[in-house]
Protein backbone atom coordinates (compact mmCIF):
# COMPACT_ATOMS: atom_id res chain seq x y z
CA UNK A 1 0.00 0.00 0.00
CA UNK A 2 0.96 3.23 -0.92
CA UNK A 3 1.54 6.60 0.99
CA UNK A 4 -0.87 8.42 -0.62
CA UNK A 5 -3.35 5.23 -0.07
CA UNK A 6 -2.69 5.13 3.58
CA UNK A 7 -3.42 8.54 3.68
CA UNK A 8 -6.97 8.34 2.09
CA UNK A 9 -7.88 5.73 3.57
CA UNK A 10 -6.75 7.48 7.37
CA UNK A 11 -8.90 10.44 6.26
CA UNK A 12 -11.66 7.93 5.00
CA UNK A 13 -11.80 6.27 8.92
CA UNK A 14 -11.17 9.77 9.90
CA UNK A 15 -14.02 11.43 8.02
CA UNK A 16 -16.42 7.97 8.84
CA UNK A 17 -15.99 9.13 12.73
CA UNK A 18 -16.50 12.40 12.24
CA UNK A 19 -20.16 12.41 10.78
CA UNK A 20 -21.09 9.11 12.86
CA UNK A 21 -24.29 9.93 15.04
CA UNK A 22 -22.53 9.08 18.32
CA UNK A 23 -19.93 11.81 17.35
CA UNK A 24 -22.09 14.25 16.34
CA UNK A 25 -24.32 13.95 19.75
CA UNK A 26 -21.18 14.39 21.89
CA UNK A 27 -20.55 17.58 19.64
CA UNK A 28 -24.08 18.65 20.53
CA UNK A 29 -23.74 17.97 24.19
CA UNK A 30 -20.11 19.99 23.82
CA UNK A 31 -21.95 22.72 22.23
CA UNK A 32 -25.52 22.73 24.28
CA UNK A 33 -22.62 23.04 27.56
CA UNK A 34 -20.51 25.81 26.10
CA UNK A 35 -24.05 27.96 25.15
CA UNK A 36 -25.54 26.49 28.66
CA UNK A 37 -22.38 28.20 30.74
CA UNK A 38 -22.60 31.84 29.09
CA UNK A 39 -26.80 32.13 29.39
CA UNK A 40 -27.25 30.52 32.98
CA UNK A 41 -24.21 31.55 35.44
CA UNK A 42 -22.87 28.30 37.05
CA UNK A 43 -24.38 25.79 34.26
CA UNK A 44 -21.12 25.08 33.54
CA UNK A 45 -19.27 24.79 36.48
CA UNK A 46 -17.53 21.23 37.16
CA UNK A 47 -19.68 20.66 40.13
CA UNK A 48 -22.80 21.02 38.17
CA UNK A 49 -21.52 19.04 34.91
CA UNK A 50 -20.23 16.34 37.40
CA UNK A 51 -24.26 16.23 38.76
CA UNK A 52 -25.72 16.24 35.30
CA UNK A 53 -23.56 13.31 34.44
CA UNK A 54 -24.35 11.37 37.36
CA UNK A 55 -28.19 12.06 36.68
CA UNK A 56 -27.42 10.68 32.85
CA UNK A 57 -26.08 7.31 34.60
CA UNK A 58 -29.14 6.06 35.47
CA UNK A 59 -31.07 6.34 32.25
CA UNK A 60 -27.67 5.61 30.65
CA UNK A 61 -27.68 1.99 32.27
CA UNK A 62 -31.48 1.24 31.70
CA UNK A 63 -30.64 2.41 27.70
CA UNK A 64 -27.74 -0.21 27.59
CA UNK A 65 -30.27 -2.87 28.17
CA UNK A 66 -32.24 -1.44 25.99
CA UNK A 67 -29.79 -1.04 23.07
CA UNK A 68 -29.76 -4.44 23.12
CA UNK A 69 -33.04 -5.05 22.77
CA UNK A 70 -33.35 -2.40 19.55
CA UNK A 71 -30.41 -3.47 17.91
CA UNK A 72 -32.48 -7.13 17.80
CA UNK A 73 -35.43 -6.06 16.21
CA UNK A 74 -37.65 -5.63 19.59
CA UNK A 75 -38.41 -2.92 22.11
CA UNK A 76 -38.79 -3.09 25.90
CA UNK A 77 -41.61 -1.02 27.63
CA UNK A 78 -41.49 -2.32 30.81
CA UNK A 79 -38.16 -0.66 31.95
CA UNK A 80 -39.56 1.92 34.02
CA UNK A 81 -41.91 -0.72 36.24
CA UNK A 82 -38.49 -3.44 36.88
CA UNK A 83 -36.59 0.27 37.74
CA UNK A 84 -39.79 0.46 40.52
CA UNK A 85 -39.28 -3.12 41.69
CA UNK A 86 -35.74 -2.93 42.34
CA UNK A 87 -36.52 0.53 44.21
CA UNK A 88 -39.28 -0.55 46.14
CA UNK A 89 -38.00 -4.70 46.31
CA UNK A 90 -35.11 -4.40 47.31
CA UNK A 91 -35.83 -3.21 51.38
CA UNK A 92 -37.87 -6.33 51.36
CA UNK A 93 -34.91 -8.32 51.23
CA UNK A 94 -32.49 -6.83 54.01
CA UNK A 95 -30.69 -9.91 55.37
CA UNK A 96 -29.15 -9.45 59.00
CA UNK A 97 -26.76 -11.98 58.85
CA UNK A 98 -25.08 -10.15 56.02
CA UNK A 99 -23.72 -7.02 56.88
CA UNK A 100 -22.14 -5.96 53.60
CA UNK A 101 -25.92 -5.64 52.08
CA UNK A 102 -24.70 -7.63 48.96
CA UNK A 103 -26.90 -10.58 49.27
CA UNK A 104 -30.27 -8.54 49.01
CA UNK A 105 -28.36 -6.70 46.01
CA UNK A 106 -28.02 -9.61 44.35
CA UNK A 107 -31.32 -11.19 45.02
CA UNK A 108 -33.03 -7.91 43.39
CA UNK A 109 -30.61 -8.32 40.08
CA UNK A 110 -31.63 -12.33 39.62
CA UNK A 111 -35.23 -11.03 40.28
CA UNK A 112 -35.09 -8.00 37.64
CA UNK A 113 -33.18 -10.03 35.32
CA UNK A 114 -35.95 -13.38 35.81
CA UNK A 115 -38.35 -10.49 35.03
CA UNK A 116 -36.37 -10.05 31.84
CA UNK A 117 -36.11 -13.22 30.70
CA UNK A 118 -40.16 -14.02 30.97
CA UNK A 119 -40.26 -11.02 28.65
CA UNK A 120 -37.72 -12.66 26.23
CA UNK A 121 -39.67 -15.87 26.75
CA UNK A 122 -43.25 -14.38 25.39
CA UNK A 123 -41.47 -12.72 22.92
CA UNK A 124 -39.40 -15.61 21.44
CA UNK A 125 -41.60 -18.82 22.21
CA UNK A 126 -45.11 -17.60 22.41
CA UNK A 127 -44.69 -15.07 19.33
CA UNK A 128 -46.42 -12.06 21.42
CA UNK A 129 -45.29 -8.63 20.30
CA UNK A 130 -42.70 -7.23 22.10
CA UNK A 131 -44.72 -3.83 22.50
CA UNK A 132 -47.27 -5.80 24.36
CA UNK A 133 -45.59 -8.37 26.18
CA UNK A 134 -43.67 -5.97 27.76
CA UNK A 135 -46.50 -3.33 28.24
CA UNK A 136 -48.80 -6.56 30.09
CA UNK A 137 -45.34 -6.99 31.88
CA UNK A 138 -45.52 -3.59 33.20
CA UNK A 139 -48.76 -3.31 33.90
CA UNK A 140 -48.94 -6.57 35.92
CA UNK A 141 -45.62 -5.27 37.88
CA UNK A 142 -47.43 -1.94 38.73
CA UNK A 143 -50.56 -3.46 40.00
CA UNK A 144 -48.56 -5.91 42.41
CA UNK A 145 -46.30 -3.02 43.52
CA UNK A 146 -49.55 -0.86 44.61
CA UNK A 147 -50.31 -3.79 46.33
CA UNK A 148 -47.03 -4.65 48.12
CA UNK A 149 -46.24 -1.07 48.69
CA UNK A 150 -49.26 1.17 48.48
CA UNK A 151 -49.01 4.74 48.55
CA UNK A 152 -46.33 4.88 51.00
CA UNK A 153 -42.42 5.28 50.74
CA UNK A 154 -39.74 2.48 51.38
CA UNK A 155 -36.11 3.01 52.56
CA UNK A 156 -33.29 0.28 53.04
CA UNK A 157 -30.37 0.66 55.45
CA UNK A 158 -27.82 -1.09 53.07
CA UNK A 159 -24.40 0.13 53.15
CA UNK A 160 -23.58 -0.98 49.90
CA UNK A 161 -26.31 0.75 48.41
CA UNK A 162 -25.88 3.61 49.95
CA UNK A 163 -22.47 3.72 48.58
CA UNK A 164 -23.46 3.28 45.37
CA UNK A 165 -25.67 6.47 45.56
CA UNK A 166 -23.66 8.92 47.72
CA UNK A 167 -20.07 7.77 47.76
CA UNK A 168 -17.21 10.04 45.78
CA UNK A 169 -14.41 8.02 45.01
CA UNK A 170 -11.73 10.44 43.91
CA UNK A 171 -13.55 12.99 43.48
CA UNK A 172 -16.21 11.13 41.39
CA UNK A 173 -19.88 9.98 41.68
CA UNK A 174 -20.14 5.86 42.34
CA UNK A 175 -22.54 5.92 39.96
CA UNK A 176 -21.14 7.50 37.32
CA UNK A 177 -18.12 4.76 37.84
CA UNK A 178 -20.55 2.20 37.36
CA UNK A 179 -21.94 3.56 34.54
CA UNK A 180 -18.25 3.66 32.79
CA UNK A 181 -17.71 -0.44 34.03
CA UNK A 182 -21.37 -0.63 32.29
CA UNK A 183 -20.28 1.45 29.33
CA UNK A 184 -16.88 -0.97 28.65
CA UNK A 185 -18.54 -3.96 28.91
CA UNK A 186 -21.26 -3.45 26.40
CA UNK A 187 -19.82 -1.69 23.88
CA UNK A 188 -17.14 -5.14 24.08
CA UNK A 189 -19.51 -7.65 24.14
CA UNK A 190 -21.80 -5.73 21.32
CA UNK A 191 -18.88 -5.31 18.93
CA UNK A 192 -16.52 -7.88 19.60
CA UNK A 193 -18.24 -10.96 20.40
CA UNK A 194 -20.26 -14.04 18.34
CA UNK A 195 -23.11 -12.62 20.50
CA UNK A 196 -23.20 -9.78 19.58
CA UNK A 197 -22.60 -10.31 16.09
CA UNK A 198 -25.96 -12.39 16.13
CA UNK A 199 -27.81 -9.29 17.53
CA UNK A 200 -27.17 -7.17 14.52
CA UNK A 201 -27.98 -10.15 12.73
CA UNK A 202 -31.23 -10.80 14.15
CA UNK A 203 -32.26 -7.12 13.60
CA UNK A 204 -31.59 -7.11 9.94
CA UNK A 205 -33.62 -9.80 9.20
CA UNK A 206 -34.73 -12.36 11.73
CA UNK A 207 -35.66 -15.13 8.90
CA UNK A 208 -31.79 -14.39 7.56
CA UNK A 209 -30.32 -14.90 11.00
CA UNK A 210 -32.43 -17.89 11.42
CA UNK A 211 -31.31 -19.62 8.12
CA UNK A 212 -27.94 -18.81 8.97
CA UNK A 213 -27.95 -20.84 12.65
CA UNK A 214 -28.46 -17.93 14.66
CA UNK A 215 -30.66 -19.26 17.97
CA UNK A 216 -33.13 -17.03 17.79
CA UNK A 217 -35.14 -17.97 20.59
CA UNK A 218 -32.46 -17.61 22.77
CA UNK A 219 -30.78 -14.27 21.65
CA UNK A 220 -33.94 -12.70 22.22
CA UNK A 221 -34.17 -14.16 25.64
CA UNK A 222 -30.57 -13.09 26.68
CA UNK A 223 -31.05 -9.49 25.41
CA UNK A 224 -34.16 -9.32 27.38
CA UNK A 225 -33.15 -10.69 30.39
CA UNK A 226 -29.39 -8.47 29.82
CA UNK A 227 -32.37 -5.20 29.74
CA UNK A 228 -33.99 -6.32 33.41
CA UNK A 229 -30.45 -7.06 34.59
CA UNK A 230 -29.61 -2.95 33.42
CA UNK A 231 -32.86 -1.81 35.07
CA UNK A 232 -32.41 -3.62 38.48
CA UNK A 233 -29.23 -1.98 38.60
CA UNK A 234 -30.64 1.75 37.61
CA UNK A 235 -33.24 1.08 40.36
CA UNK A 236 -30.79 0.25 42.77
CA UNK A 237 -28.82 3.36 42.09
CA UNK A 238 -32.01 5.59 42.00
CA UNK A 239 -32.69 4.04 45.71
CA UNK A 240 -29.32 5.07 46.90
CA UNK A 241 -29.32 8.30 44.84
CA UNK A 242 -32.53 9.92 46.57
CA UNK A 243 -32.78 7.11 50.14
CA UNK A 244 -36.51 6.16 49.20
CA UNK A 245 -38.24 4.10 47.20
CA UNK A 246 -41.87 4.62 45.94
CA UNK A 247 -43.95 3.73 43.31
CA UNK A 248 -43.44 5.10 39.91
CA UNK A 249 -39.81 6.25 41.17
CA UNK A 250 -39.12 4.16 37.43
CA UNK A 251 -41.37 6.03 35.40
CA UNK A 252 -39.10 8.75 33.84
CA UNK A 253 -36.59 6.23 32.24
CA UNK A 254 -39.23 4.55 30.11
CA UNK A 255 -39.18 7.56 27.25
CA UNK A 256 -35.71 8.57 28.44
CA UNK A 257 -34.28 5.21 27.65
CA UNK A 258 -35.69 4.90 23.82
CA UNK A 259 -35.50 8.80 23.26
CA UNK A 260 -31.55 8.21 24.06
CA UNK A 261 -30.73 4.86 22.14
CA UNK A 262 -32.71 6.70 19.14
CA UNK A 263 -30.66 10.12 19.54
CA UNK A 264 -27.58 7.88 19.58
CA UNK A 265 -28.07 6.73 15.92
CA UNK A 266 -29.53 3.02 16.72
CA UNK A 267 -32.38 2.44 14.54
CA UNK A 268 -35.48 1.24 16.10
CA UNK A 269 -36.47 -0.68 13.79
CA UNK A 270 -33.51 -3.04 15.30
CA UNK A 271 -30.19 -4.44 13.35
CA UNK A 272 -28.26 -1.27 13.13
CA UNK A 273 -26.72 1.22 15.80
CA UNK A 274 -24.59 1.51 19.06
CA UNK A 275 -24.64 2.10 22.46
CA UNK A 276 -21.48 4.23 21.76
CA UNK A 277 -24.28 7.06 21.00
CA UNK A 278 -26.64 5.90 23.48
CA UNK A 279 -24.12 7.08 25.92
CA UNK A 280 -24.12 11.42 24.90
CA UNK A 281 -27.93 10.99 24.31
CA UNK A 282 -28.69 9.93 27.86
CA UNK A 283 -26.32 13.16 29.11
CA UNK A 284 -28.02 15.27 25.90
CA UNK A 285 -31.47 14.45 27.61
CA UNK A 286 -30.41 15.12 31.14
CA UNK A 287 -29.32 18.64 29.56
CA UNK A 288 -32.24 19.63 28.34
CA UNK A 289 -34.58 18.68 31.22
CA UNK A 290 -31.85 21.02 33.30
CA UNK A 291 -32.13 24.23 31.17
CA UNK A 292 -35.72 23.65 30.91
CA UNK A 293 -35.76 24.23 34.89
CA UNK A 294 -33.38 27.14 34.07
CA UNK A 295 -36.22 28.94 32.03
CA UNK A 296 -38.68 27.90 34.60
CA UNK A 297 -40.94 26.30 32.08
CA UNK A 298 -43.35 23.95 33.04
CA UNK A 299 -42.06 20.54 33.13
CA UNK A 300 -44.55 19.53 31.11
CA UNK A 301 -42.17 21.12 28.20
CA UNK A 302 -39.77 18.39 28.81
CA UNK A 303 -42.56 15.42 27.78
CA UNK A 304 -43.42 17.42 24.97
CA UNK A 305 -39.65 17.89 23.79
CA UNK A 306 -38.95 14.29 24.51
CA UNK A 307 -42.17 13.25 22.50
CA UNK A 308 -41.45 15.46 19.96
CA UNK A 309 -37.60 14.38 19.51
CA UNK A 310 -38.81 10.45 19.46
CA UNK A 311 -41.26 11.31 16.70
CA UNK A 312 -38.41 13.01 15.08
CA UNK A 313 -36.29 10.08 15.04
CA UNK A 314 -38.50 7.67 14.18
CA UNK A 315 -39.14 9.61 10.67
CA UNK A 316 -35.35 9.55 10.56
CA UNK A 317 -35.16 6.22 11.46
CA UNK A 318 -37.77 5.16 8.75
CA UNK A 319 -36.36 6.78 6.46
CA UNK A 320 -32.53 5.68 6.57
CA UNK A 321 -34.36 2.06 6.61
CA UNK A 322 -36.08 2.90 3.60
CA UNK A 323 -32.71 3.38 1.85
CA UNK A 324 -30.86 0.34 3.44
Amino acid sequence: MSIRDAGFLSRSRILAVVTSRPFLTFAIVALVWIVASFVSRGFGAYGHLRYLVELAAVIGIVAAGQTFVVIAGGIDLSVAAIVTVAAVGLPLFAIDADPTGLTPILAVLAMTTAIGLVNGLGVALLRVHPMIMTLAMATFLQGLLIIIAGGSAVTAANPLVSWVGNARPLGIPAGILVWVVISVVVLVVMHATPFGARLFAMGAGPLAAKLSGVPIASTTMAVYGISGFMSGLAGIIVLGMNGQGYVGIGDPYLLASIAAVVLGGTSILGGLGTYAGSIPGAILLVTITALITVVNASPGWRSILFGTLILALLLLSGREAARR
